[in-house]
C-alpha cells in the first residue's frame, strides 16, 4: 500500500484535549456494504482513536462483523459484496484503487470468532505467515515473542512442536492473536473472539486485550455488553445496518444520546 493515497480532510480529524488534531487511525464516512442489492451497513460514519480499544456492540445480523471485516477488505472474499465511501486507515481510504489489499491484511490483522489454529505445531502456527512473507529477524525471537504478547509462552515454551490442535480452546484463541501479532499490525480486528470460549478463557482474553492496547490499536465486535464495558475505551452500537451512536464507553453505557441505544443497552430489544 503506497503512501500516494488520497489522505483525510481536516474534518475527518479528531482533537486532543487541547484542541489539537490528530489523524484517527481507522475511519469511516458514509461508509456502506451491499450484499447485492442488500444495504447491510448503511453510510457508518466512526473515528477509532490509536492505542485504544474500540467495541462494536448491537443485536445479532446488525452488520457489526460486516462493518469490522470491511476494515481489512475481508469482505472481497464473499461474492456479491461492495462498498461505498469511505473507511480509511492513516487517513488512507483503503478502497481506492492504489491499495494492496494483502499489504493492507498484513498492517490490520484479524482474530476469528472460531479459534481456527493451522493444524502443525505451535511453534509453525506462529512463523508460518513471518516466513512467507520474507521475515529477515531471527524467527525463534519472534515466536517467543509474539507468544509472550499472547500471554501462552510460558504454557507451551517446552512443547512447540506440539501440534497447535492439541491445546485449549481458550489456548488456540490465544494461539490465534500470537500469529496475528507475529505479522507486527498497527491494527487487530476481533470478531467476537471469546463467544466459543469458557468463562476462564474469556477472562484471560479480556485481561490480554487491556494489554494489546499498550502496543496496538484494537476494535472488538462482541454481543456481550458487559464484556464491551469492562475491555473497551469507546463503543459502536448498531442497529440494522446503522451506525446508531459512537462514543467514550462510560457515556454510552450511563448516559446514551440515542433512545435505540436506551433501549438496547436496558434490554428492551436485542
Amino acid at each position: 500500500m503506497t503512501e500516494t493515497m488520497v489522505n483525510l480532510s481536516t474534518s475527518d480529524t479528531l482533537a486532543d484535549s487541547a484542541g489539537v488534531k490528530i489523524q484517527p487511525h481507522v475511519s469511516c464516512h458514509d461508509f456502506s456494504v451491499f450484499y447485492g442489492d442488500f444495504e447491510a451497513v448503511k453510510k457508518a460514519r466512526m473515528e477509532v482513536e490509536r492505542n485504544r480499544v474500540t467495541a462494536i456492540i448491537g443485536p445479532s445480523g446488525c452488520g457489526k462483523s460486516t462493518l469490522l471485516r470491511a476494515m481489512n477488505r475481508m469482505n472481497d472474499f464473499v461474492p456479491g459484496a461492495r462498498a461505498k465511501g469511505k473507511m480509511c486507515y492513516r487517513g488512507q481510504n483503503i478502497y481506492s484503487s492504489d491499495c494492496d489489499p494483502v499489504e493492507l491484511r498484513r498492517r490490520i490483522g484479524m482474530v476469528f470468532q472460531k479459534p481456527n489454529p493451522f493444524p502443525k505445531s505451535i511453534y509453525r502456527n506462529v512463523a508460518w505467515a513471518p516466513k512467507l512473507n520474507g521475515y529477515r529477524g531471527n524467527i525463534d525471537d519472534l515466536v517467543e515473542h509474539s507468544l509472550r504478547q499472547a500471554a501462552l509462552w510460558e504454557e507451551v515454551k517446552n512443547e512447540l512442536d506440539k501440534s497447535a490442535l492439541a491445546l485449549s480452546g481458550g489456548q488456540q484463541q490465544r494461539l490465534c492473536i500470537a500469529r496475528a501479532v507475529a505479522m507486527q499490525p498497527e491494527v487487530l480486528l476481533m470478531d467476537e473472539p471469546c463467544s466459543a470460549l469458557d468463562p476462564i478463557a474469556t477472562s484471560r482474553i479480556e485481561d490480554l486485550i487491556h494489554e494489546l492496547k499498550t502496543r496496538y490499536t484494537v476494535i472488538l465486535v462482541t454481543h456481550n455488553m458487559q464484556q464491551a464495558a469492562r475491555v473497551s475505551d469507546f463503543t459502536a452500537f448498531m442497529y440494522m445496518g446503522e451506525l446508531v451512536e459512537f462514543g467514550e464507553t462510560d457515556l454510552i453505557f450511563t448516559s446514551p444520546k440515542q433512545e435505540r441505544t436506551q433501549d438496547y443497552i436496558t434490554g428492551r430489544f436485542g
